[in-house]
């Protein structure tokens, strides 16, 4: 599949899990690319890496001023960089709450303000944001993390109503748990990782964690120009949680 062929993208938080997998795959269906990331070395060719803090509105401008030089243009951007939280309401501290809605939320506004004088000048302008389940299904013990997802998809819906005009369109994937190794991490914290682990799968309907390939492969879509007439949406990817009420398997 070559139907990106020709086109520019720049994918933050690109150099691990599902940035990573979405910046190779892009590459691989013929873009150019560059990873916007607070360690970007190490990156495989041909991505072009460029280092990067989202929560940094000078760092952020420079970054991607550089990146549109380096690919002599812009016509996608992934919108994919963020940190996760665990928590109920009450266990995270005013400054962790600022910290994850100032990199989750505002991280999207300061890359995308920075990106869209180059999308203006694009034939086939694309944003996509990683957005979650979390946005959308109360999960227990993510409060602040549901927050900052649940902020990141309405800020999709209302940046596709303001620049459908100008033909970029917004759109958001909502992934389900991912293998990816923030959740490595999160179990490894965990007393019986393999009890943990047992349950986050057992949530999803199709019974296992959902894979960082998989989301890639649905924001690749969602960047392409075969996707010209989809914006303002959020696609679930998350092995059926949004949407279904399946019954527990019998015994």
């Amino acid at each position: 599949m070559t139907e990106l062929t020709g086109l520019r993208a720049i994918v933050t938080g690109g150099a691990s899990g599902i940035g990573l997998a979405t910046a190779e795959l892009l590459a691989r269906r013929g873009a150019a690319v560059a990873v916007l990331d607070l360690a970007p070395g190490g990156l495989p060719s041909p991505l072009l890496g460029f280092r990067a803090d989202v929560a940094d509105d000078a760092s952020v401008r420079a970054a991607v001023d550089t990146a549109v030089l380096a690919l002599d243009g812009l016509d996608i951007l992934v919108n994919n960089a963020g940190i996760g939280a665990t928590g109920t309401v009450e266990e995270n501290p005013d400054d962790q709450w600022r910290q994850v809605l100032d990199i989750n939320v505002l991280g999207v506004v300061r890359t995308t303000r920075a990106a869209l004088p180059h999308l203006r000048r694009s034939a086939h302008p694309a944003i996509v944001n990683t957005c979650s389940i979390a946005a959308t299904a109360g999960l227990p013990g993510r409060a602040l993390y549901s927050a900052s997802k649940g902020a990141v998809q309405a800020l999709t819906l209302a940046m596709a109503a303001d620049h459908v005009a100008e033909g970029i369109r917004v759109t958001c994937v909502n992934p389900g748990t991912v293998a990816t190794p923030w959740v490595t991490r999160l179990l490894d914290r965990s007393p019986d990782a393999a009890a943990e682990l047992a349950a986050l799968q057992a949530r999803q309907p199709h019974g296992r964690l959902v894979g960082a390939q998989e989301v890639a492969a649905a924001i690749a879509y969602l960047a392409s120009p075969l996707a010209g007439s989809t914006t303002g949406v959020a696609l679930p990817v998350d092995g059926g949680m949004a949407g279904l009420r399946v019954r527990p398997a019998q015994g």
